[in-house]
């Protein structure tokens, strides 16, 4: 009954110089912003709450975005120049890709035509229907790259809510988790927001993003409340979110 009436604090609040290192805001790649006009608005909207730095990560999922470094570097040059022509200057933008684990994620692999987070970190997902068939070798294979796999929205598979020992597995293999911010509201689900508490509360989630793709992605993250025990658990994510990629 207490933690009914717990006074809540907006999510928004505690974001200011937070890095994002998860979103769809290029124009014209994948199924984030269409134009440079929705990526600026975006932006704008981020702004809003204080967040001004930026590591965009386009999907690169085989026959549905072929996006490759050539592709995913065009659009980001094209939105830094209308940034620079419109003096947004407080704003740092920097590129790599979210990496669908398919059957030609390998192959990219071991053509290193993978692109990671500042050369360390390379954001990989699954899709939401199933596990992805080759997920153990490739994140194997990933590490043997010299490269520490991060897994997008782990909250998200619902496949996974049916067995939490999962998640503790892909930890002590040493996959880093990703949370999506949304997942502490109601955007998604109620299994999703649960999910998203319970790898909170045990310390499994090292980074949190937004995965923003449209203007409405950041006006429910505005709507987000938490209790101060939410925020207690969130906030050393993110620091930790904050340091290792400001």
């Amino acid at each position: 009954m207490l933690q009914f009436f717990a006074k809540r604090k907006y999510l928004v609040d505690y974001l200011n110089n937070f890095v994002d290192i998860h979103n769809h805001i290029l124009p014209g790649i994948d199924d984030g912003a269409k134009t440079v006009e929705d990526s600026i608005a975006l932006i704008k909207g981020f702004g809003e709450f204080g967040v001004c730095r930026f590591i965009a990560t386009p999907h690169i999922m085989h026959n549905y975005y072929d996006n490759d470094v050539s592709s995913i570097n065009s659009s980001l040059d094209q939105l830094r120049n209308v940034l620079l022509e419109k003096d947004f200057k407080n704003v740092s933008i920097e590129a790599a890709a979210e990496h669908m684990i398919d059957d030609n994620f390998e192959v990219l692999l071991s053509e290193n035509r993978v692109m990671a987070m500042r050369r360390e970190y390379l954001l990989v997902e699954m899709s939401y229907l199933q596990s992805s068939l080759n997920f153990d070798d490739a994140i194997s294979k990933t590490m043997k790259h010299g490269l520490f796999p991060i897994l997008a929205h782990p909250e998200r598979y619902a496949y996974l809510h049916r067995d939490f020992k999962k998640y503790e597995k892909y930890k002590k293999e040493g996959i880093l988790f990703q949370l999506n911010l949304l997942s502490l509201g109601d955007y998604y689900s109620p299994e999703v927001r649960k999910t998203a508490q319970w790898l909170l509360q045990n310390g499994h989630i090292d980074f949190v993003a937004s995965d923003a793709h449209h203007m409405h992605h950041i006006e429910r993250l505005k709507e987000i409340q938490l209790t101060e025990k939410q925020i207690d658990l969130l906030l050393p994510v993110i620091e930790s979110t904050i340091e290792t990629f400001y």
